[in-house]
């Protein structure tokens, strides 16, 4: 739906509002016209059930109206002696079209005193639950959204398990553009596992102002621009998804519009010099670890290094030693000598949980394992007299890499060595052939919804022969500090402006395990309360925060102890 299919579906809801409201304006002591004017009559309404003018904002808020519009429905048939639950009901189940009832049907008079106080404890809890719902859901929409990080991308930079803040109004909050739809979820409703909101009608993008540009190497929360998973990890047919209903990426955005980036040696350039990296950033890559005595897990735990798996063997197993292993494993099969290889990450298994299953199991410790670190422990790994060498693993130039973006055999690019390319600016224009197609071919269709087609050696874009295209809207380039271990820009190209979220600030919670069971669960102190960006090893101030939660409850309990004594 474009801006003008919007307003006339808006001025369509006036006219339905007017039809449906007028007689009772007239009862209310207001003329019909009244009911008429868009704004006007809801301003109007507001002071006909008594509420304050204020709430009219919020009709007009997208995802926020939609939990006004039935407290509004319900309060329009109070203020005319419907009071009943049945009326309550009825007014919600029909839409509001009940109203249309009491207008034309029923002999109603406006109640101009009505108390507005619930008449039970029920009712006040209701009242209280519905506003309560309104406002988290304004922040979450406009405001500040939790987001828990899922996966290693921006390992060590965050881990897996950190809890965010993530702020909306740095960048400029994206109003909605899915009108219809649950609050206080994403794309899917808890429990039932079905869609949580209506793929029609959808607003036109709109960003409200913010307070700053997206910075080079600023980590960034943006909807994932290839999602059409419905589930994660389930193997099914994919669905389109309006944008904010995609899944939400957080990564390190390394490029921006007008740069011009390359990777060489799996390390960022723009504009032909080596990007730097702020001092948080941990990029890691994979390394080939060799000693001729076998590389010990402890030694690789001792040095910090976490990102590496383990290998056991043992005897065959029953049905119940295996149950008793599943959550630590990663897999498991049988090798040629009749045992049985377990494999799991760095935490290995517990000694505990090996001896309660019986069972006598050795850690295989071989000459090369491949572990993931950043240059600065692998280059302090390679100073221990027990390794042999350390190897980074890199794809060699002009090797074509597995999923790489743009996935066309003429650009031979890998995550080691990837571009130059270009990302594009809003306003600017680039010369277009069947060469540089590939690159602009998903922007030109799918984010900036032209039609595209290609007749021997022409290009026509909406059915006119071209040879440049001007883009609509600016484009950025994310990437995971993980570098080897990271799906990101160099497998699905450009995220486009209106693909992006907002910036992560704050990380309120840490959880060491988040992905293993709650009996796993690890709380990591010193990440409580920390800030994202910055120079410098993060510090937490949740110390500071427990101070000033102790000083509220000790102001709050001699607040309420002197109210008591005044009356």
């Amino acid at each position: 739906m474009d801006a003008s299919q919007w307003l006339l579906f808006i001025l369509f809801v006036q006219l339905v509002h007017f039809a449906g409201t007028w007689k009772l304006y007239q009862k209310a002591g207001r003329k019909a016209w009244e009911a008429a004017i868009p704004v006007y009559n809801a301003i109007v309404l507001m002071k006909i059930i008594r509420r304050p003018s204020w709430w009219v904002i919020l009709l007009f808020i997208p995802i926020i109206n939609l939990l006004m519009f039935p407290v509004i429905w319900v309060e329009t048939i109070r203020s005319f002696g419907k009071n009943s639950l049945l009326d309550t009901w009825l007014v919600i189940l029909t839409l509001g079209f009940y109203i249309y009832y009491v207008n034309y049907a029923l002999d109603v008079q406006y109640i101009e005193d009505r108390s507005l106080h619930p008449k039970s404890g029920s009712g006040e809890w209701v009242s209280s639950i519905v506003f309560a719902i309104v406002a988290a859901t304004l922040v979450h929409t406009y405001f500040m959204q939790p987001y828990v990080i899922p996966t290693g991308s921006l390992e060590k930079t965050l881990l897996v398990g950190d809890f965010l803040f993530v702020s909306k109004f740095h960048y400029g909050a994206r109003a909605p553009m899915t009108t219809v739809a649950a609050p206080m979820v994403h794309d899917t409703l808890p429990v039932l596992g079905v869609r949580s909101y209506l793929n029609k009608p959808q607003l036109p993008y709109f960003r409200l102002p913010g307070f700053q540009q997206i910075k080079r190497n600023e980590i960034v929360v943006f909807s994932w621009p290839a999602d059409t998973v419905r589930i994660f990890f389930k193997k099914e047919e994919g669905v389109k998804k309006p944008i904010d209903k995609k899944s939400n990426y957080v990564k390190r955005c390394v490029g921006l519009p007008g740069d011009s980036l390359s990777v060489v040696d799996g390390y960022v350039y723009i504009n032909g010099q080596r990007t730097s990296l702020p001092g948080r950033a941990k990029p890691q890559y994979t390394f080939a670890v060799y000693s001729d005595k076998g590389v010990s897990s402890r030694l690789l735990l001792d040095n910090g290094i976490t990102e590496f798996n383990r290998k056991y063997l043992t005897a065959p197993l029953t049905q119940a030693q295996l149950v008793s292993l599943r959550e630590y494993l990663l897999g498991a099969n049988p090798n040629t000598a009749g045992e049985i290889e377990l494999y799991t990450n760095y935490r290995g298994i517990p000694p505990k949980v090996v001896r309660q299953a019986g069972l006598s199991l050795r850690e295989v410790t071989d000459r090369e394992r491949y572990v993931t670190m950043t240059d600065q422990e692998a280059e302090a790994l390679s100073q221990n007299t027990a390794i042999d060498s350390v190897v980074k693993q890199l794809q060699p130039k002009g090797q074509q890499g597995g999923n790489i973006f743009p996935q066309d055999s003429s650009y031979p690019w890998n995550n080691d060595h990837f571009g130059p390319i270009y990302i594009p600016e809003a306003g600017k224009t680039v010369a277009l052939n069947l060469g540089v197609l590939p690159l602009y071919k998903k922007i030109i269709r799918d984010y900036e919804g032209n039609t595209i087609s290609v007749s021997g050696n022409q290009i026509s874009i909406n059915g006119q022969v071209t040879d440049s295209y001007t883009f609509k809207q600016d484009y950025y380039w994310m990437m995971g500090d993980n570098r080897h271990r990271s799906e990101d820009s160099r497998t699905w190209g450009y995220v486009p402006e209106n693909h992006i979220v907002g910036k992560p600030v704050f990380i309120w919670m840490s959880i060491e395990g988040i992905n293993d069971g709650i009996s796993n669960w690890k709380p990591r102190w010193d990440r409580f309360f920390t800030t994202v960006h910055g120079d410098g090893k993060p510090h937490s101030y949740f110390r500071y925060f427990l101070l000033l939660l102790a000083g509220w409850f000790v102001f709050d309990y001699f607040r309420k102890r002197r109210r008591k004594l005044k009356k």
